[in-house]
């Protein structure tokens, strides 16, 4: 599964592009293949609605859309956002405003994520900070601890 950090693919890089490449219907084993995202990973977005694909019986045969669909989830996700966020802006490309109402709607959301991303690197440079501190007392308490038992 794609986590941050990781591989991106070449479906996720370019959705438009490897969707769009064909107009024909894809197994769930060559879209999980595609992607590398586990069968699992994709019937539990079909559950929570992110994607639907067509149904032959059990069968899933997943469309161009939920290709695109799909990458705009990845990429959501490697960016941190919750999978309701996710839903919410792909869903807004199909609902009135439309594309530029999405467009605005994702600005306001990257500058939220932006503005949490910042805050915890500070709290991280923090940390490290007085982890630093501690590091260089208690090397300096082991070095009179160990000088005096030395006497």
């Amino acid at each position: 599964m794609t986590t941050p950090g990781s591989h991106v693919t070449p479906a996720e890089r370019h959705p438009t592009a490897t969707a769009g490449q064909d107009s024909e219907t894809r197994s769930i084993a060559e879209v999980a293949e595609e992607f590398g995202v586990t069968h699992r990973t994709l019937r539990h977005y079909e559950a929570i609605g992110l994607i639907t694909p067509q149904r032959e019986g059990t069968r899933r045969l997943f469309r161009k859309r939920d290709r695109i669909r799909l990458a705009l989830v990845l990429r959501g996700k490697r960016l941190g956002f919750p999978l309701e966020e996710i839903r919410t802006i792909v869903n807004m490309y199909d609902d009135p405003p439309g594309e530029a109402g999405q467009l605005r709607y994702v600005l306001d959301q990257i500058a939220l994520r932006r503005e949490d991303l910042q805050n915890r690197r500070r709290d991280v440079e923090i940390a490290l900070a007085e982890l630093a501190a501690l590091e260089t007392r208690c090397a300096a308490e082991l070095a009179t601890l160990e000088g005096s038992t030395a006497d």
